[in-house]
């Protein structure tokens, strides 16, 4: 079976209306919610950045879902060490049921604390230090490291569950795939070329077999936007006024503040979101969308409607798309 999970998306919700709307998902048969963790919204206009550490735990103890952060960065926000903490609490309330996204993080959350926003490489340098530390915590013993651009000093988790949540981690690369499957749990991909995925899972298979796993049996996920209204027209116009950052095909990692996005986003048009956003009103293209990417080898694909009736969207999804991709998946 397909996990068809709900994208929270913290930049654009109030905390309080997205725990409403995760429960309406899991009524429609949505079974995993990918939370945001965002310090700003990527335009003014979004409006919101709630704490999504705080909102997880009103999340497991209302709903039965499974769910996980998509993602968060080890690095000036967070320590790793206060990620593993935060980590093996959710997974003792709620065992088997979080895990944990983390990715490399981008400057417009990151660059907040006035510490000095890296390159790309470093930024990767971070993110499998963190991952190093988060893993040693994990097992419960007193832990050290000394690396280069973290440190930890005679730390030890107390609280944990039986067993460590999953870690699945957000790469774009294929070094980072490679690593991740070799290390991890799971990867974390947005959407992309076909070309493109089947190199980034290739890689990420390459390496869980490396380490002597079975690539079949971890998890691939993937995140889509969509927008999904009663009309194309409808449809495109919620797609530039609340996602112009879906129609930006460049990388965005460095840009530091809502209002550079907002600026940009002037220029975005409806053409700009080709092979990158899901605009349509019509069901069954959504359906054969999402299936498509589950033929490549996704296990997971949660998917974000960047308009604002967010309960329709549901809804909808919940009446005629998740029935498909669930009948197609026992079919095979």
């Amino acid at each position: 079976m397909i996990t068809m999970g709900y994208a929270a998306m913290f930049e654009q919700f109030t905390p309080g209306d997205l725990l409403r709307y995760s429960q309406v998902a899991e009524e429609a048969g949505f079974t995993s919610i990918m939370a945001s963790d965002h310090f700003h919204p990527w335009v003014p206009s979004q409006g919101q950045s709630g704490y999504v550490w705080a909102w997880l735990g009103a999340l497991g103890a209302t709903t039965k879902l499974r769910f996980g952060t998509g993602v968060t960065p080890p690095g000036p926000r967070y320590h790793p060490a206060i990620i593993a903490q935060a980590a093996a609490t959710l997974e003792q309330m709620f065992p088997g049921r979080f895990w944990l996204g983390l990715g490399a993080g981008e400057a417009l959350n990151e660059h907040i604390t006035g510490e000095y926003w890296p390159e790309g490489p470093i930024r990767l340098e971070k993110l499998t230090e963190g991952i190093e530390i988060i893993q040693k915590l994990f097992t419960g013993k007193v832990s050290k490291f000394n690396g280069k651009h973290f440190r930890l000093e005679s730390a030890k988790l107390y609280t944990r569950g039986e067993q460590p949540p999953p870690i699945y981690v957000a790469t774009a690369g294929p070094i980072q795939s490679e690593r991740t499957g070799r290390t991890c749990d799971g990867i974390i991909t947005p959407g992309a070329a076909d070309e493109k995925i089947k190199m980034l899972l290739g890689r990420f298979e390459q390496g869980a077999l490396a380490a002597g796993k079975d690539p079949s049996t971890m998890p691939r996920i993937i995140q889509l936007h969509v927008s999904w209204a009663d009309t194309m027209e409808q449809a495109t116009a919620n797609a530039i006024k609340e996602w112009p950052n879906g129609g930006m095909n460049f990388p965005k990692g460095d840009i530091r503040n809502p209002e550079d996005f907002e600026a940009m986003a002037k220029l975005v048009r409806a053409e700009n979101y080709k092979n990158r956003v899901l605009i349509s009103p019509d069901l069954d293209e959504h359906a054969a969308h999402i299936q498509h990417f589950v033929d490549l080898g996704f296990t997971e694909v949660y998917v974000h409607n960047v308009g604002r009736d967010q309960e329709a969207f549901i809804r909808a999804y919940g009446e005629h798309v998740i029935p498909k991709i669930n009948k197609v998946a026992v079919a095979v």
